[in-house]
């Protein structure tokens, strides 16, 4: 049996707040919210002058602003007054199995870990245990590193997904925390539900989910022997910042004479996430459509219809061409209107793999292809369907309806063509995101 280690993870030893309320601590991943300074501010006024996470992270509606060095530098300072303060408790060393409820009457279970950062690949086509699942766009991540090198404290908003379709891991870590006493409980603002954390500690209970961790690696071993355990399911720019800060800082540390057994210690090589099973009831998938500006629509109908293979149906309505997507596995749907007539039309294919693998490039193609002849094209990224029917009433927009995220392919898909394209899909609404509570020593 291969150890936590050896699979990637680590016990790490988490901070938490003492005798701090939960709900003024705890704030929305800071990737959430990007366009909606209101909500911030309300953030703000929430937390009031208590301790919170809100004064350990930079919200990146903010990333543009002027004074973006000095919130860095306050950043910074507050870290250490935490730290030398009396606002966390000592630090507990295990993993954290967490009950999250949200405001939609969903609970979504994880269980909080210790990666290591030598166990996973951004790029595509890697064979790491842990991988990406959608583009990484590179220009993103200086900034993020801006804030992440040279910072005393780590606080995670990325959550890992494995392929544990018998619940294996996350079922494991329930049954190991059912009736003790959980680390933490309590609301979330803003909206955000509640959550309950549970510590688990014990060395026979972590050999029992290292046990569980071995046979999911063994269920996802590929022909060349790799293993393909984890999929980045949030914060993916996050979790690429994170490698970047500790390649750079791990070539210092080995021109300075570092050992290996110095580089295995160092916390900078690893980082606190939270692994949810893609098959939690909890979690739902949501696609992401596409709406096109200034399009010539029949012309790019065609194309990408010829691109996929595909074959074009006419619907009588909304409804109808709604329920022909949400039924398929990979069929997409048109809205478009020309002389005032709204069209839908049903696009089936033959693809197996997740749509938005193969819809998007021919997307971008023909893009590409359209604008160097003069035109000029945009794109742009929507969710719900309701958004699909009332862009598309509108002349000259195509709006693409994309199918439904298929869990059991999610995995292949990724392992067989590499990444998703950039904005394939969404987890859950914006307040369902992942709130900053556990904290880890970092520089």
């Amino acid at each position: 049996m291969k150890t936590f280690n050896e699979l990637g993870l680590r016990v790490p030893e988490i901070l938490l707040p003492a005798h701090v309320d939960l709900n003024k601590w705890s704030v929305i991943a800071c990737d959430q919210y990007t366009q909606d300074r209101e909500y911030w501010k309300k953030v703000e006024e929430t937390v009031g002058d208590q301790p919170s996470t809100l004064n350990l992270i930079l919200p990146e509606v903010y990333l543009g602003d002027e004074d973006k060095a000095e919130r860095i530098g306050k950043i910074r300072s507050t870290m250490k007054e935490y730290l030398d303060g009396d606002v966390f408790a000592p630090a507990f060393k295990g993993f954290v199995y967490i009950e999250r409820k949200t405001s939609f009457g969903r609970t979504r279970r994880g269980l909080v870990v210790q990666i290591d950062l030598e166990s996973y690949e951004w790029k595509p086509f890697s064979q790491a245990n842990i991988r990406a699942t959608e583009a990484t766009i590179v220009d993103r991540i200086p900034p993020r590193k801006e804030i992440r090198k040279g910072a005393p404290l780590e606080l995670p908003h990325i959550m890992l997904l494995v392929n544990d379709s018998k619940d294996l891991l996350i079922g494991k870590a329930e049954k190991l925390s059912s009736g003790r006493d959980p680390l933490y409980k309590g609301d979330l603002m803003c909206g955000g539900g509640s959550i309950t954390g549970w510590g688990i500690s014990e060395k026979e209970e972590l050999d029992e989910l290292c046990s569980a961790l071995n046979q999911i690696a063994d269920a996802n071993k590929a022909p060349d022997g790799s293993t393909f355990l984890f999929a980045v399911g949030d914060g993916n720019h996050s979790l690429a910042t994170a490698k970047a800060v500790w390649d750079e800082y791990k070539k210092q540390l080995v021109e300075e004479g570092a050992k290996e057994d110095e580089l295995e210690s160092n916390p900078v090589r690893y980082a606190l996430v939270e692994i949810v099973s893609i098959y939690d009831q909890g979690l739902t998938f949501e696609p992401i459509h596409r709406v096109l500006f200034n399009a010539k629509i029949k012309e790019m109908m065609e194309f990408v219809t010829e691109k996929l293979d595909g074959k074009i149906k006419a619907c009588d309505s909304e409804q109808e061409l709604e329920k022909l997507v949400h039924d398929s596995t990979a069929g997409f749907g048109f809205v478009y209107t020309m002389s005032g007539k709204t069209e839908f039309k049903f696009m089936d294919t033959e693809i197996t793999e997740l749509g938005v693998s193969r819809m998007q490039p021919a997307i971008d193609e023909y893009i590409a292809a359209n604008n160097m002849a003069g035109g000029n094209l945009e794109i742009d990224y929507i969710h719900g369907s309701d958004e699909v029917f009332r862009l598309g009433k509108k002349e000259g927009v195509l709006t693409i309806m994309l199918p439904p995220i298929a869990k059991d392919s999610f995995f292949a898909t990724i392992q067989n063509s590499g990444p998703l394209p950039r904005k394939s899909f969404s987890m859950g609404e914006a307040s369902e995101k992942r709130y900053y509570l556990e904290c880890r020593r970092l520089f």
